[in-house]
């Protein structure tokens, strides 16, 4: 499924943090169609009830399922492992990178992050995943 225009693509950001909430919805909501949850049990509800983002964009320090088991279980589904996953968090340990994108993530962003690279890697991203053919 291929989208041409970016305002169609729908991103689920898993953030549990009401100012990171609060910046993402800012500098992604002119672009996207913006859906936000507080964790990743909402996260995973919100897919099993029928709605299936082109992308999620998930904390990795989340209360009640983290990122990295947010990950895993999207993997695990039949109907959500296809949908790419880019982890955000304050935390640089190359080792938590390394079992994120193991796990399945598609990429890995240190927090704090510069808005425009956002919006960069989650158009590489969604292009990777054949769910953005173009840059407009």
């Amino acid at each position: 499924m291929s989208f041409s225009n970016n305002s169609q693509i729908k991103i689920l950001i898993v953030e549990d943090d009401q100012f990171m909430q609060a910046i993402l919805q800012k500098f992604l909501s002119a672009t996207y169609e913006i859906i936000m949850k507080a964790d990743g049990m909402e996260a995973l509800a919100f897919m099993q009830s029928g709605n299936l983002p082109d992308l999620i964009i998930s904390d990795l320090n989340t209360p009640n399922l983290s990122g990295l088991a947010l990950i895993e279980q999207t993997k695990l589904s039949d109907f959500f492992n296809s949908v790419p996953i880019i982890i955000l968090s304050g935390e640089d340990s190359s080792e938590k990178r390394v079992a994120c994108l193991d796990a399945g993530a598609d990429d890995f962003i240190v927090k704090p992050f510069n808005p425009a690279e956002l919006k960069s890697r989650i158009n590489v991203v969604l292009r990777r995943s054949g769910r953005l053919i173009s840059n407009l």
